[in-house]
């Protein structure tokens, strides 16, 4: 199956859980508009090889950035975001 990285790019959105799940997950304090840009930033980044379909989320990994973003195919809600563990 083809991942359309525009679609992706075009579609994604957040919740309102999604912002404390990646300052928890990221140890971070980020703010909502620093959450998105660092998201916007990572997933423009981040060649389309990267991106894989693993049931029903995508899964985007940056290794410049050491982070793994995890969004639902199906409605494009970013889920949550991790360090990559090396």
């Amino acid at each position: 199956m083809k991942i359309d990285k525009d679609e992706i790019l075009k579609n994604y959105c957040y919740t309102e859980l999604v912002y404390g799940r990646i300052n928890k997950k990221l140890k971070a304090d980020f703010s909502k508009e620093e959450s998105e840009a660092l998201i916007k930033k990572v997933l423009k980044e981040t060649e389309l090889e990267f991106y894989e379909k693993i049931g029903k989320n995508f899964y985007i990994s940056n290794p410049q950035h050491n982070l793994k973003i995890t969004i639902n195919s199906n409605t494009f809600r970013v889920i949550t975001v991790d360090r990559i563990i090396k």
